[in-house]
């Protein structure tokens, strides 16, 4: 049984729809943002980091979104989903498009929200703000015209890739950017919004408000 501490809506929710998708069991913890639980002494002890996602395992806590997606996908394989591919140079290449997603698209984001993260000056944040549609814009171009293959992120099969660029997908309306700027990844949101582990992850986030 795995433990996954997450926050809805929040970056938790690419492993919360790995594990939906995977068929392994699991749980829920919420951390509560508002109420400051990343930074309270239970929650650190789980993850000194102070953030989600953390999963729970038999052998430790794992974080990190693309660590995380990794082991569950592995995991997987001893169910019946498939959630990363086989062969190693194409594992490699899901990778590296989370990769991505982790350190550029998600901090491209986080720009607009965790702003004293990199400055103290309250000019600074507001042109840090300022700049994330811009910033936004230009990762999914990116991923828009060169990555995105469809029907999912590595072609035909479905992988956690497909979660992760979800859950990015999902946040541009808030970084003042619409969706249908960038056509392949709206039909790419679109299906994957239908599946029915998907459908599944988000009733539990929103069961758990």
């Amino acid at each position: 049984m795995f433990t996954l501490h997450f926050s809805p809506g929040a970056c938790s929710r690419a492993s919360h729809i790995a594990l939906a998708e995977s068929g392994l069991p699991y749980t829920l913890k919420r951390v509560k943002f508002a109420e400051a639980e990343q930074r309270s002494e239970s929650f650190l002890k789980v993850n000194p980091k102070g953030r989600v996602p953390a999963l729970e395992t038999e052998k430790g806590v794992l974080t990190e979104t693309v660590a995380i997606l990794a082991y569950i996908a592995q995991m997987a394989s001893k169910t019946e989903a498939r959630l990363a591919p086989s062969d190693p140079f194409e594992f490699a290449r899901m990778q590296a498009f989370n990769a991505y997603i982790a350190s550029t698209v998600h901090v491209a984001h986080a720009h607009g929200r965790r702003a004293a993260r990199w400055a103290d000056d309250a000019s600074s944040h507001a042109d840090m703000l300022a700049k994330v549609p811009a910033n936004m814009r230009a990762c999914f171009r990116l991923i828009e015209d060169e990555f995105l293959i469809l029907p999912y992120v590595m072609g035909e099969d479905y992988t956690v890739a497909d979660a992760y660029l979800f859950v990015m997908s999902g946040w541009l309306k808030s970084d003042g950017v619409d969706i249908d700027e960038f056509p392949r990844v709206a039909e790419h949101y679109a299906r994957v919004a239908a599946r029915p582990a998907v459908r599944r992850a988000l009733e539990e986030e929103e069961a758990a408000l």
